[in-house]
């Protein structure tokens, strides 16, 4: 039997994802900033590009956060 659609703590778990996310982000650029000396050319775009992505992450949990609000 499938477990029924519990959606009570749906807003508190997208806000521990956009926490998590967030403080990835951060300490990516820390590090970029850091140790921008010492890495090479290829893993700072490899890093600017997943720091993108979680961006683009944030502001969907955001916008998912905003639709469970308006339910």
């Amino acid at each position: 039997m499938a477990k029924p659609d519990n959606r009570a703590d749906n807003a508190e778990h997208l806000q521990q994802h956009i926490n998590h996310t967030e403080e990835n982000l951060h300490e990516a650029e820390d590090y970029l900033d850091e140790h921008a000396s010492e890495i090479s050319a290829v893993e700072k775009q490899t890093i600017e590009a997943k720091n993108e992505r979680r961006k683009q992450s944030i502001e969907a949990f955001a916008d998912e956060m905003k639709d469970e609000a308006d339910q």
